[in-house]
Formats: structure tokens, sequence, C-alpha cells
């Protein structure tokens, strides 16, 4: 199948040692058995989405963290990375319905193709299966994972209170993205090292970097929704802009464009005014403050991996910081 294949190929790490990237084909291989149902339109929806594929960077944090800390037990840490892929894939279906997006991963969205019913339990059937994989480990480690969903959702709602709303902030902003995004990541690295036999203090340092490396790789994607090019991304840019969605460069360029700031609260602003939006925000300077702050916390990433002991995965995870830092040049 051919979106099977794209899956896979986007979920490598290049650079990295080969075990790692069959690690990552480990659990493209339990997604696709997790998202099986009796009922075949649930797992035709499912296989939609997950198939379209995704850069699978949670997961690979998670592997990583899991080697560097000393972890060997492939069938705990792959369970766990694909029960946080099954949470974050469950999540974007009800963004979608959220959103009324048509497009996502460059291809239709299930709310598009499957209508909004359709979506919606699928949404809620592979949150499920996410939980039915966590409920083998200790009372700590779903605590953790419940945790985080909390944050999603809580995040999700304060993104929909800025929504077209100019009195955002940038500190507004990073809580949304602490709570949307880097929970995940965050929740993700410490399940890792506690897993992996870590001291507690190993744990919060990894913790640490997984929020770390959540918040840099959500600033970039802001980034590139402003400053990326369509083909690259395999999907039309300016979709926060449309939609009113306070991403970083929004934020900060209706500041100081009155323009950006009408097209931002515009229920329905056309594609020639997103289109000179966009050019304003690039032209406003602002896009160099984003790259500031997404390094910042790439540093900060980098930072916490200082906890570990040498070894050749803690280089692959600076390796993916590095990448995902590139992503923005």
């Amino acid at each position: 199948m051919t979106t099977g294949a794209n899956s896979r190929a986007r979920s490598r790490i290049h650079g990295a040692d080969p075990q790692i990237n069959e690690m990552l084909e480990l659990v493209e291989a339990r997604l696709t058995e997790r998202v099986q149902s009796r009922e075949p339109l649930l797992t035709e929806i499912s296989t939609h989405l997950i198939g379209s594929g995704g850069k699978r960077v949670r997961p690979a944090v998670t592997l990583l963290i899991y080697r560097a800390c000393g972890g060997h037990d492939l069938d705990d840490i792959v369970d766990v990375a694909t029960a946080l892929e099954l949470i974050h894939s469950a999540t974007l279906l009800h963004d979608d319905i959220i959103d009324g997006s048509e497009v996502r991963r460059g291809t239709d969205s299930a709310l598009h193709k499957y209508g909004l019913a359709n979506t919606l339990v699928t949404g809620d059937f592979v949150f499920s299966r996410a939980f039915q994989l966590c409920a083998r480990f200790d009372e700590e480690l779903i605590e953790w994972a419940a945790e985080a969903c909390i944050a999603l959702t809580e995040g999700e709602t304060m993104q929909a209170r800025f929504r077209r709303n100019p009195a955002v902030t940038v500190e507004d902003y990073l809580e949304i993205i602490t709570r949307k995004t880097a929970s995940l990541f965050q929740q993700g690295a410490r399940t890792a090292a506690r897993l992996a036999g870590a001291p507690r203090a190993l744990v919060e340092a990894m913790a640490s970097c997984g929020l770390n490396v959540g918040m840099t790789f959500q600033i970039i994607d802001d980034l590139l929704d402003v400053d990326g090019a369509e083909a690259r991304l395999g999907k039309p840019i300016g979709i926060d802009l449309r939609d009113g969605n306070p991403s970083l460069p929004i934020v900060l360029a209706i500041r100081q464009d009155r323009d950006v700031a009408r097209t931002f609260q515009d229920a329905a602003p056309t594609a020639a005014e997103i289109d000179a939006g966009l050019r304003r925000i690039r032209s406003s300077g602002v896009l160099a403050e984003v790259r500031n702050l997404a390094a910042q916390y790439g540093t900060r990433a980098l930072q916490d991996l200082a906890a570990l002991p040498a070894s050749a995965d803690r280089d692959h995870l600076a390796l993916l910081i590095g990448q995902l830092l590139k992503r923005a040049e």
C-alpha cells in the first residue's frame, strides 16, 4: 500500500543507527495493528490518518531516551511510543472537526472524506486504543499519560479562547503549546526514562528535555506555516492565519501591523488576503525572533542531554534536535 510505505519513509531519523529506524518501523506496525476494529469503517478511517504519515518525532524521542537511559525491553517502549502516537492521532481527528479542515498531511482530512460523525467516533476509538495499551503499566505511568491528555484538552480550549483574538500575548501562546504539544513529548520522555530504570533526577531531566523538544517542534511548525515551501511540507501554508489560530509569527506580527491583525480577526479571509498577510508577516522582521526562540528551546533540550551518560543514543538525540532546528533555516 503506497500510503503505508510513505508513512514508513517519513518515520526515519536520517543518519541514525539502523536499529533506531527499525524500532520506528515496529511502532508503525503496532499502530496498524492497534487500529484494527470489528467495524471496518473505524479501521479504514484510522488507517487513512495513520497511513498518511507524519514526522513521528514523539516516538523517536521516546525510543531514544529509553535506550540512552539504559533500557532494553523493546516491547514495553514500543507500546508506550505507540500509545503516545495514538493519543496524538486522536487529537488530530478531533482538531479537524474543530477547525473544519479539508486537508491533513497533503490529503483529504478524515472529516472531509468521512464526515463529522464518523470522524468524531473514530477519534474516540483511537484514543481508547491508546489507553488499552497503557493499561498494563503501573499507576504512575497511567497517571502521567492521563495528565498529558488533560493538558491537551486544556490547550485546545485555551487556543479556541484566543482564536481570532488580537489580545493574545506571547505568554498565552507559550502556555497553549506547552499544554497542546509539549506535554505529550514531556510525558513520553519521562515515561521512557522511568521504564529504563533511571533514577528520579534523570527521569525529570529527560521530562525537561522532552518538553523543550516539543516546544522547539511546535515553534518551528508555526514558522513553516508562514515561511515554508508547500511542495516540501506536503500541505498548504497560511492555515493558522486563515483559521485565526494564534501561532507565534502571527502573535508577534499583529502587535505592529493592523492589516495582519485585521486578517487574523476575519472569520473568512480571502486567499488574496491570506497571501498578502503572509507577505507582511515575512517582511515585518518577526521571523528572526521566532527562529531565535526555537533555537533557545533547542539549546535547552541539548543542555538537558548532559544529564545522560555518553552513548550513541545520546548522540542520536542531539542529531534529531539539530534536524528539527535545521527545518527553520
